[in-house]
């Protein structure tokens, strides 16, 4: 939450309350969120037990569970997939949990999409890391000394990230090829400017949310062959293949990483659902045959700022959207198309039917 939705919550009839220190590493202190209408509080037990509306970014830690309220909106990302028993556990203490990867992708929904919001920001961040741990530049440059050829990027899924790496390598100026497994993401990759990679897999396709299906272990391979191609010539390979509810694909093999030149850079943006990369480490930076291959965690947060400006603004979207003002209440109709697909508990039960 930052300062500017905290306004606007007040404004709509609600009484804040901020953790202390909720902002330092975004650059916002405490008086700035007083100054927008917050209690900045210390006891977070008590403040919790007293709030009808619990927000947070990840998972509540398994000590605060008793501190949320019977009928308290718990809204957060709260990987329900990998975290079933936390589910069961939010349904027991009667809460109605939102979690927030689970909006659905449609137009009315859009200004709460945090998972997309939050991916833009990844994409972005990979090529900054990239860039600061290649020790070759990206953009062509004429010197007096001769010309400096281009870095050469390989991105693999061009989803949301993916699409934002591209775009940011490009406006570095380094030569940029994508692969994804969709081909109705040609277009988008040429249209900023990259170099969409064919690779033959057979049928693939997409699920109605737009994320990429699951390959067979034949497809993977086939995959893997022909990037490893790609592979080998590049200065920087950026993986963001991730299968929504489901461990990350390993597809770039070790010995993929060994035929890249020493001082080659590949960014594993999927290492915390698994990897894409064999031998990378979650929030780790480690060398392989001379290649470094980064896997840091929670990559939003390396922009602090605008990650929780832009999250701040989609959950105070979903507050909006659903909250009664003249009637001081929140609204929410089991059956709205977005609560069917982000609501993961109500009443004592876990509803989501995924």
């Amino acid at each position: 939450m930052v300062p500017n939705s905290v306004k606007k919550l007040v404004e709509l009839g609600f009484d804040v309350m901020v953790e202390t220190g909720l902002g330092i590493a975004s650059g916002l202190p405490d008086e700035d969120y007083e100054a927008a209408g917050a209690d900045v509080v210390r006891d977070m037990a008590s403040a919790q037990l007293s709030s009808e509306v619990v927000l947070r970014v990840r998972k509540p830690p398994e000590e605060d569970l008793e501190f949320l309220a019977e009928d308290a909106l718990h809204i957060s990302f709260l990987d329900p997939f990998n975290d079933k028993p936390l589910v069961g556990k939010l349904a027991v203490r009667g809460v109605t949990a939102v979690s927030m990867e689970m909006v659905p992708r449609t137009t009315r929904a859009q200004k709460m999409d945090a998972l997309s919001s939050q991916a833009n920001l990844a994409g972005y961040v990979t090529v900054i890391l990239a860039a600061a741990h290649s020790p070759k530049i990206f953009p062509m440059m004429m010197t007096p000394a001769g010309t400096i050829s281009p870095a050469r990027v390989f991105v693999i899924g061009a989803g949301v990230a993916g699409l934002q790496a591209i775009a940011t390598a490009k406006r570095l100026g380094a030569r940029v090829e994508a692969f994804d497994t969709r081909p109705v993401v040609a277009e988008q990759v040429q249209s900023l400017g990259g170099r969409f990679v064919e690779i033959d897999i057979g049928d693939t396709g997409q699920t109605e949310q737009g994320y990429a299906r699951s390959l067979t272990e034949e497809q993977l391979e086939l995959q893997r062959q022909g990037m490893k191609r790609v592979i080998v010539y590049s200065d920087v390979v950026i993986t963001t293949a991730q299968v929504f509810g489901r461990p990350a694909p390993r597809i770039v093999t070790r010995d993929m990483v060994a035929a890249m030149r020493p001082g080659s850079v590949v960014v594993d943006m999927a290492v915390e659902s698994g990897g894409n990369v064999e031998g990378s480490v979650l929030d780790q930076i480690v060398e392989v045959g001379g290649v470094k291959v980064i896997g840091l965690g929670n990559l939003p947060s390396e922009v602090a700022r605008n990650a929780s400006e832009m999250y701040s603004s989609n959950v105070t979207h979903f507050l909006d959207e659903f909250y009664d003002s003249e009637n001081k209440r929140f609204d929410l109709d089991p059956d709205d198309e977005i609560l069917v697909g982000c609501v993961l508990t109500r009443s004592g039960k876990v509803v989501n039917r995924r």
